[in-house]
């Protein structure tokens, strides 16, 4: 054993106490810290020969980096859509890196199980049906992909192809519909060698990003031939909008496609009886994505896939090895996603499920859109900001009223980068119908109203200021 590990072991300890207390400080000092920065190059020193032993690289860690990472953790973080952790999914996600557990089975060690019973839990905080089974893997972009892998192979099923033996090479391209679809969407398919250009917008509602179910409807009976895969939206990332996804649903009796719903952050309105109406049909979907660290407040990364077609799935991704078994008879969790070798990223959601409970993440929900919407009533009450869209849920998509000159993408971009500097708060730009805006993304669990309030104060002071 190396002299340096065999030290660190020895306190161990008192290296975890100084973990505990950088911790400590990290939550104590969030409030004040700035919600993003902007990161300087520091002269890096190299590898060193012998190693410092953790204490040092702890000390180092704390004199040269870590007051420039962002409070991203904190209630005024609302750029992209980013939650929080909350104090029960870190207990379990430190305790993950304690276990080291590589959950590529349930033949080894009881965190396989956990995940069953982890992903169980949360088909009922969903309202899913015991038809659909899921996995944990690292983010919304890997769940689109499992679940369009999963479509992929169901469509050249239906020419007679098993692209998961043969490939692509006499599969005829295949259309994927949609009508606001997520980035990831398009990178998921550029993976899956089916191309960018298989996309195929329907045109959505008069202004919203809902798509046109009769659109839809004439796009399916001019292709009824031809399998297809429908990507439906549960929630924008510009405007939470939903798709009608019973609608769609519905529209299974009539053509054969594939159903993926892409909610990775808008399925999370299952959780309240205000907004639920929101996912009605969301349990039609052949293949859904949920991410984790949004809305379930769990430390990055995680996220979900669930799907009703296990067996495909298991096509796609087995893992064909003596030692590993048969995979069609026993579909472990190496069997179903890319990666062979797995965190145990289930625990942290197992301990925040446990701890809080089906009320608790209503709570988060409803106290997150209750924000949301006091922002938005500071927007209409105002003259320097004004809404782009209707504020549906947690996102609020707005722009400043530039006088004398139509605002600029480049003009967006100059006020975030001044509100960063401002310090108090973090938003994200976007393009919204062809206008240049801003998106403030409420997913965390401790924003509360003071918070809005400290927000909608930066917001004046940089708007006032260029």
């Amino acid at each position: 054993m190396p002299k340096k590990i065999e030290e660190d072991l020895q306190d161990i300890k008192n290296i975890l106490d100084k973990v505990v207390n950088e911790a400590m400080l990290f939550f104590d000092e969030l409030d004040s810290r700035p919600a993003a920065v902007n990161p300087k190059e520091y002269m890096h020193e190299g590898l060193p020969t012998e190693g410092w032993g953790t204490m040092k690289v702890m000390e180092q860690f704390q004199s040269t980096y870590s007051k420039s990472l962002s409070g991203s953790a904190g209630p005024r973080y609302l750029g992209f859509v980013t939650g929080g952790a909350t104090p029960a999914s870190i207990a379990g996600d430190w305790l993950v890196s304690v276990y080291d557990q590589n959950v590529t089975s349930i033949e080894d060690s009881v965190a396989g199980l956990v995940e069953v019973e982890t992903i169980r839990m949360l088909r009922e905080l969903f309202h899913l049906p015991k038809e659909f089974s899921g996995a944990f893997v690292s983010g919304a972009t890997m769940a689109n992909f499992v679940g369009l892998a999963q479509a992929r192979q169901w469509a050249a099923h239906q020419h007679g192809i098993d692209i998961s033996q043969h490939g692509l090479y006499n599969l005829p391209n295949i259309k994927v519909v949609s009508g606001s679809p997520h980035s990831s969407i398009y990178k998921s398919l550029s993976m899956l060698g089916m191309g960018r250009q298989s996309v195929h917008l329907i045109p959505c509602l008069p202004n919203r990003e809902a798509v046109d179910i009769e659109k839809l409807r004439e796009f399916l009976e001019e292709n009824k031939d031809m399998p297809c895969v429908i990507v439906a939206n549960a929630g924008t990332v510009n405007t939470v909008d939903f798709d009608d996804l019973y609608a769609i649903g519905e529209l299974k009796k009539e053509y054969s496609f594939w159903l993926h719903v892409d909610a990775a952050f808008g399925g999370f309105a299952a959780c309240s009886t205000k907004y639920s109406h929101l996912v009605n049909g969301m349990d039609k979907a052949d293949s859904i994505t949920i991410d984790a660290h949004k809305w379930l407040n769990v430390p990055y990364d995680s996220a979900m896939q669930f799907t009703r077609h296990k067996s495909l799935q298991v096509e796609v991704f087995q893992n064909n090895a003596a030692y590993l078994g048969n995979a069609i008879d026993h579909p472990e969790f190496v069997h179903l996603t890319p990666e062979n070798s797995r965190r145990f990223r289930a625990l942290p959601a197992w301990f925040a499920l446990k701890a809080y409970g089906y009320l608790g993440y209503q709570e988060i929900v409803e106290g997150n859109v209750e924000m949301a919407q006091l922002l938005t009533e500071k927007i209409q009450r105002s003259n320097k900001f004004e809404l782009l869209a209707p504020t549906r849920l947690n996102v609020v998509c707005f722009t400043p009223v530039m006088k004398k000159r139509v605002i600029t993408f480049d003009d967006i971009k100059h006020f975030l980068d001044v509100l960063k500097q401002d310090g108090y708060v973090f938003m994200t730009p976007t393009i919204y119908q062809g206008i240049p805006g801003i998106r403030a993304a409420f997913s965390n669990w401790r924003t509360k109203a003071e918070d809005v309030e400290l927000i909608w104060n930066s917001l004046c002071r940089v708007c006032d200021s260029i």
